[in-house]
């Protein structure tokens, strides 16, 4: 029963190495270094973080109403919500390329100053786009995870159902949210597909960590391209490390209570 388990593992090792052992050491230094590489991380930072915000600032809320409502239609809803998550990046940006293109919604964007195809506002809606559905899936099953009971205590002490929101449910299922946002920020920031074709590939411009390794590849830079994929590897593990951690800290918790640090009715 362990052999499978063995063999994928050295599989994933043998990637890691084969990456550590393509390029030298002091190459692979000066490769870290590089400007292209730190703008890359820096581009990917910023902009996997407005993803971040965008993804949030949809998903908590839409993950509460489906938590907590049901009406017709209710299952082709969430399908469509999670259809993001199966369908190929590529075609997604293709999509995405021609509804924010300028027959569709490109044009009235344009007339407000809001320009989305090949700019990094591109690359940000584009890993919203992929990011999304994962925070609303995590925030979901968090959201269902809290005793109903909290909220019916904070309306009868006349608590508005925004505040109920904001001071009862969101700190309660945090814990679920924070996880699910970890996720999704890594799935962000390797983002290739959908942000190839919305945002480009431009160095110095759109150039996000994936471009980087792909744009150094086609041209034969393969230290800068090593490094920058070594630097995804490495954010990638943090991140899992810290999603595992932030499930292991809530698993022994009463999933009705959640985070009790959170604010009071009174």
């Amino acid at each position: 029963m362990a052999g499978p388990l063995l063999f994928f593992s050295l599989l994933a090792a043998g990637v890691i190495a084969a990456l550590l052992t393509r390029v030298s050491w002091p190459e692979l230094s000066g490769a870290f270094g590089h400007p292209e590489t730190r703008y890359a991380l820096g581009f990917s930072l910023v902009v996997s973080a407005g993803a971040m915000a965008v993804a949030v600032s949809i998903g908590a809320p839409s993950a509460y109403f489906l938590a907590r409502q049901g009406f017709p239609g209710k299952g082709v809803l969430e399908t469509l919500l999670d259809l993001p998550l199966v369908m190929p990046p590529l075609v997604a940006g293709v999509g995405l390329l021609f509804l924010f293109g300028r027959d569709l919604l490109g044009g009235p964007l344009a007339r407000v100053g809001i320009h989305l195809i090949l700019t990094p506002w591109g690359a940000v809606a584009a890993q919203a786009f992929i990011a999304t559905p994962i925070v609303i899936r995590a925030a979901r099953t968090a959201f269902e995870s809290v005793d109903p009971g909290y909220e019916e205590t904070a309306r009868t002490l006349g608590l508005k159902p925004l505040t109920i929101f904001l001071r009862v449910n969101l700190p309660l299922a945090g814990r679920g949210i924070v996880s699910g946002l970890i996720l999704a920020w890594a799935r962000a920031m390797g983002e290739f597909g959908a942000t190839l074709m919305v945002a480009g590939a431009t160095r110095f411009r759109t150039e996000s960590l994936p471009i980087a390794v792909y744009l150094n590849l086609s041209s034969g830079e393969v230290g800068i391209a090593v490094s920058c994929a070594l630097v995804l590897l490495g954010a990638a593990f943090v991140m899992l490390l810290a999603a595992r951690f932030v499930q292991k800290r809530g698993a022994g918790a009463d999933p009705g209570r959640g985070d009790r640090s959170w604010p009071t009715c009174a």
